[in-house]
């Protein structure tokens, strides 16, 4: 049986999956969008600088050429089979990749070049990537295989160090447009020829040349495609962003000159995270309990050898694990289902383990928690991400708060962010969804013949229309604001990495369950690329296979089961980062005990300082974030002394507070300050931290 809109349609088939689905409505040819004028561009439009088609000296090999040494071995730690099942893995056969390529070369001329230069890099390299629809790319030399071993273990630091390899300063200087110093774009830098990097020295290696390269484990890394920039579109002087000339690359190349579409990389950049290792008790895996860059996480460190043991490699600690887990809860099963599995390395029991790595990452990202004050539900979210949450491909992906109430025969009463498990349809109208909306101006408009405002037109949009998604601890609007992450719709203070609501409780309920749900594919979105496709059936495939996968069915983060006859408290926050002493450490405050008015006390304890350092303990009604002295100070006006006390032999101190029936719904802010003599002002301070006092 053959058709032509479904190639892979033979390996629907051998895996037994209800094709009838897929195919009804297959032939439907959505109507074109009214008066909708194709951009004018040319490649040089999409130009970035880097390495460039044809500059290679050997090729990007196909990822099967490392499945002898680095695969079959130990699922736990091998670095193939994870990386197989990870959406890095497969970025060349994402259908919702697909379907969004077919819209950019709608809506711009050669625009699927953005694209296909970081879901295929190899083929993009070969020159492979034109036509800019994806159908010069060849399977049979990795193209589909997406951000593979041999494109990533040759990427360069664009940055000289000498810590780099040697080779590193003639590649540098070859280029005929010097790198960017702040990659993003998919900017990369390849060593032309196969030398193949990373972040270990290997000793008595000869299997294929290497180099040990610290960039590897630098963050900047994963800037190249985590930060992603609309090079069509220039920022203006009145601080709007329009078109630019055609056929000409764009002036600066730098990405805060170019429409953010993106910043995943610049939020972590941003946060707490990437000054220094933040203690997260294990939360992301991996056998590091505190982290900091983007590997820490995505790639957590556990004890393993990086090759087939038959070889003799070393049983190294801190082997990151190649699983890249991130939030996309249905769209490798739709892979799985739309390709055999002699090309893609997957398994069902691999794309089982990738998912669940996916769902556990998006129950880390964030504490959910709800409390009974004042006749309402109060919930709060706490984004304990190094970036936005939820962060990355915007399109299609939300987060929001379902609230359920309950009387005392267990019936449900009323509920708020209800989601429709059939229909696919969520209730917007009570409960808030953060997200980021794109969408056009007025002169954008003109151009395109698409209506003002929101759109998911990503190569055309040049207006930020809503993104109150959470900030990362460390969060300054200023600094968001510059990097292109500016919050819109929301209102976040300084330092706040958390949003609220309330819900009022109803009439006779006794029971609330409050839930945290994450869609990587809303109703919406798959049903614009559906219907906005005028040139393949891409669209409609992806469709299908979002309802034949339970339609990007929801992922519970967070489930909080509340007793409406308890008050409960709020977990208290620390706020920006203790000041850098002399001798490296940062001072530290933190809170055991009640924060309830009733609750029996509390203490705070106040480490990293030096003994015999007099030290002083402020609160302040509400949390500020001001540069001082070196430090950032987080109490405002209006602050109390709570204490006055010496440091012990160990630089410590233990202060008992506790809160009165006039403290009930304030949020009091405590920060240390104390004398250092070896620092410039004389003056060390902890980080502060945001106690919610309740009854």
């Amino acid at each position: 049986m053959k058709n032509s809109k479904f190639p892979r349609l033979g390996a629907l088939l051998a895996l037994g999956l209800p094709v009838a689905s897929l195919l009804a409505g297959a032939v439907a040819t959505p109507s074109s969008p009214a008066m909708q004028i194709q951009v004018p561009s040319t490649l040089n439009d999409f130009f970035v600088p880097g390495t460039q088609p044809g500059d290679l000296n050997q090729p990007i090999f196909e990822s099967d050429a490392c499945i002898v040494c680095h695969a079959n071995y130990n699922p736990d730690h091998e670095p193939y089979e994870m990386w197989a099942a990870s959406m890095m893995g497969q970025a060349g056969r994402d259908p919702i990749f697909y379907a969004a390529l077919a819209i950019a070369n709608q809506d711009a001329d050669f625009g699927g070049d953005a694209c296909l230069r970081c879901h295929a890099p190899g083929g993009w390299l070969e020159g492979r990537s034109t036509p800019t629809d994806g159908s010069g790319l060849d399977p049979l030399l990795g193209d589909l295989d997406g951000v593979n071993c041999h494109f990533c273990h040759r990427m360069v630091d664009p940055i000289p160090d000498a810590a780099n390899p040697s080779e590193d300063t003639a590649i540098l200087a070859a280029l005929a447009t010097p790198p960017l110093q702040a990659p993003h774009t998919g900017s990369f830098v390849i060593d032309p020829d196969d030398i193949r990097r990373g972040p270990f020295e290997l000793i008595n290696f000869f299997f294929h040349e290497w180099r040990e390269s610290p960039f590897h484990q630098d963050s900047l890394m994963c800037a190249t495609c985590h930060d992603v920039s609309n090079p069509l579109l220039e920022l203006q002087p009145d601080g709007t962003w329009q078109l630019g000339p055609v056929d000409a690359p764009h002036p600066t190349a730098q990405k805060q000159d170019m429409f953010p579409v993106e910043r995943t990389f610049s939020e972590w950049a941003a946060s707490v995270y990437a000054i220094e290792e933040i203690e997260t008790n294990g939360r992301f895996g991996g056998d590091k309990t505190a982290v900091s860059s983007c590997q820490d996480c995505h790639m957590p460190d556990a004890e393993g050898t990086g090759c087939n043991p038959t070889f003799a490699p070393p049983v190294r600690p801190d082997v990151p694990r190649h699983s890249f887990a991130g939030a996309n809860s249905w769209v490798m099963r739709a892979i799985r289902a739309q390709n055999p599995d002699s090309e893609t390395g997957l398994t069902q029991a691999s794309v089982d383990a990738a998912i669940a790595r996916n769902e556990a990452m998006l129950a880390a990202a964030a504490d959910l928690e709800a409390i009974v004050q004042g006749g309402d539900v109060r919930v709060r979210i706490t984004n304990m991400m190094g970036h936005k949450l939820p962060s990355g491909y915007g399109e299609g992906r939300r987060m929001w708060t379902n609230v359920r109430f309950f009387d005392a025969s267990d019936n449900l009463l009323d509920q708020n962010g209800g989601y429709d498990f059939i229909t696919a349809d969520l209730d917007v109208t009570s409960t808030t969804i953060f997200e980021i909306e794109h969408g056009l101006d007025a002169q954008m408009s003109a151009a395109t013949g698409l209506p003002v405002g929101k759109s998911l037109h990503f190569l055309l949009n040049n207006v930020t229309e809503k993104d109150n998604r959470i900030p990362a601890r460390g969060f300054r609007g200023a600094v968001y604001e510059a990097i292109g992450a500016k919050v819109v719709g929301a209102n976040y203070e300084d330092e706040q990495y958390w949003a609220e609501d309330r819900y009022t409780i109803p009439a006779n309920a006794v029971r609330a369950e409050v839930r945290l749900f994450h869609q990587t594919t809303s109703k919406e979105y798959i049903e614009f690329l559906r219907n906005e496709n005028v040139t393949d059936n891409k669209g409609v495939e992806v469709y299908q296979l979002w309802d034949m996968f339970g339609r990007s069915r929801p992922v519970e983060m967070g489930l909080v089961d509340l007793d409406l006859g308890t008050m409960g408290t709020l977990a208290p926050r620390p706020l920006a980062l203790g000041k850098l002493r002399q001798n490296g450490g940062r001072a530290e405050i933190t809170f055991a005990g009640s924060s309830s008015a009733t609750g029996g006390g509390a203490t705070i304890t106040v480490t990293g300082g030096s003994p015999g350092d007099i030290m002083v303990l402020f609160g302040s009604p509400g949390q500020g974030s001001m540069d001082r002295a070196g430090g950032i100070v987080n109490v405002i006006s209006g602050s109390v002394r709570y204490a006055t006390v010496f440091l012990d032999a160990s630089g410590e101190a233990v202060i008992p507070v506790s809160f009165g029936p006039g403290d009930v719904g304030r949020d009091i802010t405590f920060q240390a300050f104390f004398r250092d003599t070896g620092d410039p002002f004389g003056l060390s301070m902890s980080n502060g931290l945001r106690v919610d006092v309740t009854q």
